[in-house]
C-alpha cells in the first residue's frame, strides 16, 4: 500500500482535515472584522458536542435507543446554552436573546447530526475493510493447502516408480513452497516473482509429464515495474495440468501467455483435456475449489480493474485474464 494511501487512511490526518475544511467555511460564511478568529471559534464550539456525541454517546446506541436518544437530546441543550452563553457574554458582548439559542440550537443539531454521520460512515468502510482483509486471508489460507495437496500426489506418484526425477522435483517444489510461505503475505508482491513462481511450477510440471505432452510458456514485456496478488495466476495453471488430457487426435498441450502492454497485464491459458479425465476429477471432489477462489480474489482486490473469459469447447478449455496493474 502507498503511503499516501496509508496517510489518509490515519484517524487523526482525516479528523484535521474536516475540522480545517469547516475552519474554513467558518471564515467564509460569518461575518466578522475578523474572519480567521470567527472561524478558529466557530471550531472550538462546536468540536466538543461532536466528540462528546461519537466517543461517549454513540456507543449507547447498542444498549438501547431510549438511552442513546435521551443523551444526544442532553448534549445538543447543554452545548446550546454554553455555546450562546459564552458567545453572547465573552465574544458579542450582549444579553443572551431567544434568537441567540434558536440559531444555536439549529446548529448543534446540524453539528451533532453531520459527526455522527461521517462517524458511522468512516466505521462502516473500517469494518468493511476488515472483512475484506480477513475474507482474502481466508481465501488464501483455502488456497495454498489445495495447491501443495495436488503437487505431493504428484511427488506421491514418482516415488512410487522410483523415478530418478525427483529430486530435482523436490528442489523445485521447495523454491516454491519458500516463495509461498515468507514472500506472499503482502496483500501485493512484485510481479517477477511470481512470475518466476510459476515458472517453476511449470518446470515442475514438465519434469513430471516428460515428453508426454507439450507445454509451452511464453513471456513478453517487462515485468519489473509492477505489482501483482500473490498466487493469483497459479490457480488457471494448476487446473489446466489438473484436468489435462488427450484430444481425438491424441494431442496433449498446455499454452501458457503472459504480456505486459502498458499498465496491463495479459494472461491466457489453454489446454488439452478429454471428457473421462475431466468427470474422473470432478467424482472426487476436488475440482472448482481454487478457480472459486481466484474469481472471489479478482472480484476483492481488482473491482472494475479486471477481465476473466473462461470457454470450454469440446476438447480445449480456454482462460483469458486482463489485469490492470
Amino acid at each position: 500500500m502507498h503511503k499516501r494511501e496509508l496517510l489518509w487512511e490515519n484517524s487523526l490526518v482525516q479528523n484535521v482535515f474536516i475540522w480545517l475544511c469547516l475552519f474554513f467555511v467558518f471564515t467564509l460564511t460569518i461575518q466578522s472584522e475578523t474572519p480567521l478568529l470567527a472561524g478558529l471559534i466557530g471550531v472550538l464550539l462546536m468540536a466538543p458536542p461532536i466528540y462528546i456525541e461519537n466517543l461517549l454517546i454513540l456507543p449507547l446506541a447498542s444498549k438501547g435507543s431510549g438511552r442513546f436518544v435521551m443523551a444526544t437530546l442532553l448534549n445538543i441543550l447543554f452545548f446550546t446554552f454554553l455555546n450562546s452563553w459564552f458567545l453572547a457574554t465573552w465574544v458579542l458582548e450582549v444579553a443572551i436573546e431567544s434568537r441567540l439559542l434558536y440559531n444555536f440550537l439549529g446548529l448543534q443539531i446540524l453539528a451533532v447530526l453531520f459527526g455522527l454521520a461521517l462517524k458511522i460512515a468512516r466505521d462502516s468502510v473500517v469494518r468493511k475493510s476488515r472483512e475484506r482483509e480477513a475474507e482474502l486471508q481466508l481465501l488464501k489460507a483455502q488456497l495454498n493447502p489445495h495447491f501443495l495437496f495436488n503437487t505431493l500426489n504428484n511427488l506421491y506418484g514418482l516415488s512410487v516408480i522410483k523415478s530418478d526425477k525427483l529430486p530435482e522435483l523436490m528442489l523445485q517444489l521447495s523454491q516454491m513452497l519458500r516463495y509461498s510461505l515468507y514472500e506472499t503475505k503482502e496483500q501485493f508482491v512484485n510481479l517477477d516473482k511470481e512470475i518466476a513462481y510459476l515458472t517453476n511450477y511449470v518446470a515442475l510440471e514438465k519434469i513430471r509429464l516428460e515428453s508426454s505432452s507439450e507445454v509451452t510458456l511464453e513471456l513478453r514485456g517487462d515485468y519489473r515495474q509492477f505489482k501483482i496478488a500473490p498466487m493469483l495466476l497459479i490457480v488457471f495453471v494448476e487446473n489446466a495440468f489438473k484436468y489435462l488430457g488427450e484430444t481425438s487426435e491424441n494431442r496433449s498441450f498446455v499454452t501458457i501467455a503472459m504480456e505486459t502492454t502498458g499498465n496491463q497485464l495479459h494472461f491466457s491459458c489453454t489446454n488439452s483435456y478429454s471428457p473421462s479425465a475431466v468427470a474422473a476429477q470432478m467424482s472426487q471432489n476436488s475440482g472448482g475449489i481454487g478457480l472459486e477462489n481466484a474469481k472471489k480474489r479478482l472480484v476483492l482486490l481488482y473491482p472494475d480493474a479486471h477481465q476473466l473469459y473462461l470457454k470450454e469447447e469440446a476438447e480445449t478449455y480456454n482462460v483469458k485474464l486482463i489485469i490492470n496493474l
